[in-house]
């Protein structure tokens, strides 16, 4: 990813608190769900699985 389209900190705290209304939303019961669907629709968005995997790899860091 180009530096140049990351989000910037304001960015980042609207996605936050959009997913964190979604989550609420979704309720615990589909959360899991909810978020797997989240996943594959921005991995497809992406059009690159390796980048994904990364993605992955980093969000699993230091759980």
């Amino acid at each position: 990813m180009n530096p140049s389209q990351a989000l910037t900190i304001s960015g980042l705290e609207q996605v936050y608190d959009a997913l964190a209304i979604a989550i609420d939303a979704a309720g615990p019961e589909k959360t899991e769900l909810f978020l797997v669907k989240l996943a594959l629709l921005n991995a497809n968005a992406l059009s690159e699985p390796a980048l994904f995997q990364a993605h992955i790899e980093a969000a699993l860091k230091d759980l």
